[in-house]
């Protein structure tokens, strides 16, 4: 059977994910020589194309690892900086119930979409400790939030201490499901711990399929204050489809809709952005040609992972990530009467 890491590896080539490996900060703990689904220090993986994170995979200190991601991450000159160096690494942090083959196929695909669309930068996961097993809801949840932290202060904070004058990163974040949760906890605790006056930011926040609720995005809530904080922009794709996450409203009685699901509350902040995919899902779902069309790959349950793989949204994606044009002037969007923005095919 055809390995999919394998193949899209190959593919993609040595800057993104061929000879280099990928660029993985795991945060696992270790048992007989393997990673398993329980809390752990984070280790610097560069994981060669067709296999899943090891603990053989890391790199030989944390300092050699990041020199990496940056040349990895570095495409170009900013003229707006004075003919700096410049770069782009986006933080993909995966949802509950995904083992490490899944991560790293989605990883794979993303890099290999992402490329194809034109983003020079590099893709880095975040790990944590999620169980393969769709029992295990609730344990993940607190995993995640028990590692969040180290996405920052491990990961975020390190990469943009490294920052120099004649060399910018620009580092995005992007949370698939419960992913989003790790990155709200995480700005959250960061703030706590009194990390905000290391100066850290990241430019674009991302939420797809995110299970967390959609009011906690509202301007003012403690949950959410250090998020908007501490990016540009968030940009929330949201699907009333997303069937998975109707499920995840039973698991707390029906409360608490998921912004995944319901979308951005209106009293989100002007640096938040909802697109709304159900219009568009729906044709995805229904019409055989388009999802031939536009599916590249699937990736567990298509109506909560259809984005990853999917050509309209990583199109969008990649200018949400440049930052160049107002996120209506996109050309996968459009503006309806009411003021919402919609994904669509476009030209």
């Amino acid at each position: 059977m055809l390995n999919p890491a394998r193949e899209i590896g190959a593919r993609v080539g040595g800057r993104l994910a061929g000879m280099a490996g990928s660029f993985v900060m795991c945060a696992r703990a270790v048992k007989s020589g393997r990673f398993i689904s329980e809390p752990g220090p984070t280790r610097f993986l560069i994981v060669p194309p067709g296999e899943a994170p090891s603990p053989r995979h890391a790199a030989a200190d944390a300092a050699s690892w990041f020199r990496r991601v940056r040349t990895a991450a570095t495409w170009g000159k900013d003229a707006r900086r004075g003919g700096a160096d410049r770069g782009d690494a986006l933080i993909f942090v995966h949802g509950y119930n995904n083992s490490q083959q899944v991560v790293m196929q989605r990883h794979l695909r993303l890099a290999a979409d992402l490329s194809e669309a034109g983003f020079l930068g590099v893709v880095v996961s975040f790990d944590w400790p999620s169980d393969d097993a769709t029992l295990n809801y609730l344990e993940d949840r607190h995993d995640a939030k028990r590692t969040a932290m180290q996405l920052v202060d491990d990961g975020i904070r390190a990469l943009a201490v490294r920052q120099t004058p004649d060399c910018t990163v620009n580092i995005h974040v992007m949370g698939h499901s419960t992913g989003a949760y790790v990155i709200r906890e995480a700005f959250d605790d960061a703030d706590d711990a009194s990390l905000a006056s290391s100066g850290w930011m990241v430019s674009q926040v991302v939420f797809i399929g995110a299970d967390i609720s959609s009011a906690s995005l509202c301007e003012g809530r403690d949950a959410t204050d250090s998020l908007y904080r501490h990016c540009s922009r968030l940009t929330n794709y949201s699907s009333r489809r997303d069937s998975v996450l109707k499920i995840s409203n039973a698991k707390r009685m029906g409360v608490a809709p998921r912004v995944g699901r319901n979308g951005l509350p209106g009293s989100a902040p002007g640096k938040a952005v909802n697109v709304d995919c159900t219009e568009y899902f729906a044709h995805l779902e229904s019409d055989a040609a388009i999802r031939q069309a536009d599916q590249r790959e699937e990736i567990g349950a298509f109506v909560h992972s259809w984005h990853i793989g999917n050509d309209i949204f990583t199109r969008d994606l990649f200018e949400t990530l440049k930052g160049d044009l107002n996120h209506e002037e996109i050309a996968t969007r459009r503006r309806e009467a009411d003021g919402s923005l919609v994904l669509m095919r476009g030209s």
